[in-house]
C-alpha cells in the first residue's frame, strides 16, 4: 500500500476521532443545563422525521397515498405502544392490502 494512502486513512481516523472526543474533554464534570438536556434528547427524533417525512411523501411514483396510509398505520401501532417489530410488520400488512384493492 502506498504511504499516500496510509496517511489518508489516518487522517480520515483523526477528522472523526477529534469531534467525537473534544466534547468528553471539554464537558468532563460539568452538568449541562436542563434545557440544552431537553434539547439534546429530541434531536434522534427530529433528525429521524427530518429523514423519513420526504420518503413518505415520495414512496410510490403517482401516488402520495401510499406512504400517507403507511405511515398513519405505523402512527397508530406506535402509538399504541406496540414492537417495533409490530409496528412495521403492521405497516408492511396494510401497504399490502391497500395495494391488493386498489
Amino acid at each position: 500500500m502506498r504511504n499516500e494512502i496510509i496517511w489518508m486513512i489516518i487522517g480520515m481516523g483523526l477528522v472523526t476521532y477529534i469531534p467525537r472526543m473534544l466534547p468528553f474533554m471539554l464537558f468532563k464534570g460539568k452538568e449541562l443545563p436542563a434545557f440544552v438536556q431537553g434539547v439534546l434528547k429530541n434531536v434522534p427524533y427530529a433528525t429521524l422525521g427530518a429523514l423519513i417525512f420526504p420518503a413518505i411523501l415520495l414512496i410510490q411514483k403517482g401516488d402520495v397515498w401510499y406512504g400517507v396510509v403507511g405511515a398513519a398505520a405505523a402512527f397508530i401501532a406506535a402509538f399504541l405502544g406496540a414492537n417495533v417489530i409490530v409496528v412495521v410488520l403492521g405497516s408492511i400488512a396494510v401497504l399490502a392490502l391497500y395495494s391488493y384493492f386498489l
